[in-house]
């Protein structure tokens, strides 16, 4: 399980890959066939089937069967599918089976990261994709994930150094150019945000963090009307995005609208009362 983060810290929920293990790593070298069946299940990457994918895992586990490799694997995979459940706490209970059985293997800290980070256990999620890294040096997901956890703790400079490594490694790890684009906006490196999110814009359909985060470099930059369109289309595709309200209603002030302004901050504020103690911290009033 990985995600990418920036869109938390504007209430849209963050992104989920899962990394599950390929079958034949679990394979015993004489299966039976349900043993082969619950391999399949324990391995599903099929969020409508979570409770067979978590009764697969659990056969595997109860079995007796495999190498402690296959079976750190199956703790590691039943806590993704109790993560995808919202399910932290059993999760977390399972990377740790998971890392107890092989303490080499990168993925549950990873995962055990992104658990603590959903469970809004910052410092922990940190420790945790800090071992990650260390395992695996090369992990993107991983940097991109402790970026998420910087950028919650409000540590701009941490998170854009970590999405920027791993924009370096996977630069098509999906989230990294808007992450990135939206620490730098909050930093203030706005023609450098601005390429982020453009970038981030061409890799695929336009989401509403996106245009989100552009509409805060186009509002810093004075673009007022280019602030106003980007706002405008993160609402078509989130209408609840608070931050993109108060970003337009600010827009459309400095522009003489008051009554639009006070319209959209007052929606804004009526989702997230403290909004605008964000954008004074963004540089923005």
């Amino acid at each position: 399980m990985e995600f990418c983060a920036r869109g938390i810290i504007n209430g849209v929920a963050p992104i989920l890959i899962l990394l599950l293990a390929s079958p034949a790593a679990a394979q015993d070298p004489k299966p039976k066939d349900n043993y082969l069946r619950n391999i399949e299940l324990c391995n599903s990457s099929d969020r409508t089937t979570l409770e067979p994918r978590i009764n697969g895992c659990t056969a595997l586990i109860d079995s007796g069967q495999g190498t402690t490799t296959a079976l750190a694997i199956a703790y590691n995979n039943r806590g993704n599918a109790y993560a995808t459940k919202g399910d932290y706490d059993r999760a977390i209970e399972d990377f740790d089976q998971s890392i107890k059985l092989y303490p080499a293997y990168a993925k549950p800290f990873n995962n055990r990261g992104v658990a603590y980070l959903r469970k809004g256990e910052y410092d922990l999620a940190i420790k945790a994709l800090d071992e990650a890294i260390k395992l695996n040096p090369n992990y993107g997901g991983a940097f991109a994930n402790r970026a998420g956890a910087y950028l919650k703790k409000k540590e701009y400079d941490h998170a854009t150094r970590d999405y920027s490594e791993a924009i370096r490694l996977e630069p098509n790890l999906e989230a990294v150019w808007n992450g990135r684009c939206w620490t730098r906006a909050i930093l203030g490196a706005l023609q450098a945000a601005l390429e982020d999110c453009n970038k981030a814009l061409q890799s695929g359909p336009g989401n509403a963090v996106t245009y989100d985060s552009r509409g805060l470099i186009y509002l810093k930059m004075g673009q007022l009307d280019a602030a106003i369109d980007d706002y405008s289309s993160a609402l078509q595709l989130d209408p609840k995005l608070a931050s993109a309200l108060y970003g337009r209603g600010l827009a459309k002030f400095r522009k003489g609208d008051k009554a639009g302004s006070d319209t959209d901050i007052s929606a804004a504020k009526t989702i997230q009362a403290r909004i605008g103690d964000d954008f004074t911290r963004y540089g923005v009033r």
